[in-house]
């Protein structure tokens, strides 16, 4: 009996794409074989060649550097610094302003982190704000965690560190128009990617045009 093979390409029912792959399904094709019968009688067929066996997965197969490293970080999400930044718990009484910011290493390898980050302040239009930021409390208050000297911190994978930001919601000159902090762009360390925080709580500065900056601290797990 003579059958055929239909393979019907799968698609997802969402945006992404996935890979096509085949489905067969045997239909009987015996109404096809009874009307070929004759043209195929007292004729020898010679058997098809076998295919040549390829390549399979097994001990002998070569090992693709790299696999499950950095390419399939990046797959899962991860930027190609190594690195992600997320939005802190903040406070915010009698004016005086903290916020954090937090890191995970989303790569596979350590990443150590030294002193203080370079920040800077955009508005919602991703244009920058003026500000002076400084190391430390930066005369904005005083008594806080923010003078703490800077440490070595080493992050595993999955690992978690964070820094601090300190303002004071201030008018001090009614004729200076009020600034306000919409975003961040970070860059953890010298010579890495900078990395953009889009922010749910401004910093919302007043006219005060100071801002102190935390150090690199680990956070507990």
């Amino acid at each position: 009996m003579i059958s055929m093979v239909v393979r019907q390409g799968t698609r997802s029912g969402t945006g992404r794409r996935r890979r096509g792959r085949g489905s067969g399904r045997w239909l009987p094709g015996a109404a096809l074989a009874g009307a070929l019968a004759g043209l195929l009688a007292g004729c020898a067929t010679e058997p098809a060649p076998e295919r040549a066996p390829g390549p399979t997965a097994g001990a002998g197969a070569p090992s693709v550097p790299g696999a499950g490293g950095p390419d399939r970080a990046r797959a899962e999400g991860c930027p190609d610094g190594g690195v992600r930044v997320s939005e802190g718990p903040g406070d915010a009484a009698m004016g005086l302003r903290v916020a954090s910011v937090h890191l995970v290493n989303c790569g596979t390898g350590p990443y150590v982190l030294e002193g203080w980050p370079d920040v800077r302040l955009l508005d919602e239009a991703g244009a920058p704000v003026r500000v002076d930021i400084g190391h430390g409390s930066y005369g904005v208050a005083g008594g806080t965690r923010f003078d703490e000297p800077p440490r070595r911190v080493e992050l595993g994978p999955g690992q978690q560190a964070s820094f601090g930001l300190l303002w004071r919601h201030l008018v001090t000159d009614a004729d200076v128009p009020a600034v306000e902090g919409r975003q961040l762009e970070i860059r953890p360390r010298p010579g890495a990617p900078r990395l953009s925080l889009v922010l749910t709580r401004p910093v919302d500065l007043g006219n005060t045009g100071r801002m102190g900056l935390g150090p690199w601290s680990e956070v507990p797990r």
